[in-house]
């Protein structure tokens, strides 16, 4: 341990691409906590943040391991429904019709998790993100590329045939996965608790 690394408790390759870009070294270690049912939850934001405590607490505690870990759950929020990953292509078609043509939040929960500290620093992030209204053969078109696969909202925005997002207001790290400004500030953060070097270039 030379507080250098922190474990990604995520298998998303967007949030590891953006890790990797941002210089961090880092380990992928998947949680297998189960997401909580989003009706249990009184807003979008506080679904977001709490999976995102569940994910990064469950791999913080899953070894002995004393790392950091950081824990990110990415949703779309149409006014007060929450859309996360589609099923499958008709549910993926039945997002994005719902989205076409809409302003809507892309909200991030993020957590990282300190197990020497036994402390938790949790926080979201929300871009608003406009929509161009689809045309039948836009959406066809898209579907048929199968990148709508396990995407938030059935969309990527860094996908090379995305037709969909006209703006963004707000982080656009955020949209891919993982909100980076947020992330190297709440690390800034974790430095100064724990006195460790600084991370990333």
């Amino acid at each position: 341990m030379n507080g250098l690394d922190f474990i990604l408790a995520s298998a998303s390759p967007r949030r590891r691409q953006l890790c990797e870009e941002a210089g961090y070294r880092f380990e992928v270690r998947v949680s297998k906590v189960e997401e909580p049912p989003a009706d249990h939850f009184a807003a979008p934001e506080a679904y977001a943040s709490h999976t995102a405590w569940l994910k990064a607490n469950d791999v913080a505690h899953s070894s002995a391991d004393t790392r950091w870990v950081v824990g990110a759950d990415t949703i779309v929020a149409l006014g007060s429904d929450i859309i996360g990953k589609p099923a499958d292509r008709n549910d993926a078609e039945r997002i994005l019709r719902s989205l076409s043509g809409t302003r809507h939040r892309v909200i991030t929960g993020l957590c990282v998790a300190l197990p020497r500290e036994h402390v938790s620093i949790v926080d979201h992030i929300v871009t608003t993100v406009e929509m161009n209204k689809l045309t039948e053969e836009e959406l066809k078109g898209y579907l048929d590329t199968n990148l709508w696969e396990g995407k938030a909202g059935a969309y990527g925005i860094q996908d090379d045939h995305d037709p969909f997002v006209a703006a963004v207001e707000g982080s656009f790290s955020n949209v891919v996965g993982l909100p980076m400004e947020r992330l190297r500030e709440i690390i800034s953060l974790c430095q100064r608790m724990t006195g460790s070097q600084p991370l990333g270039s």
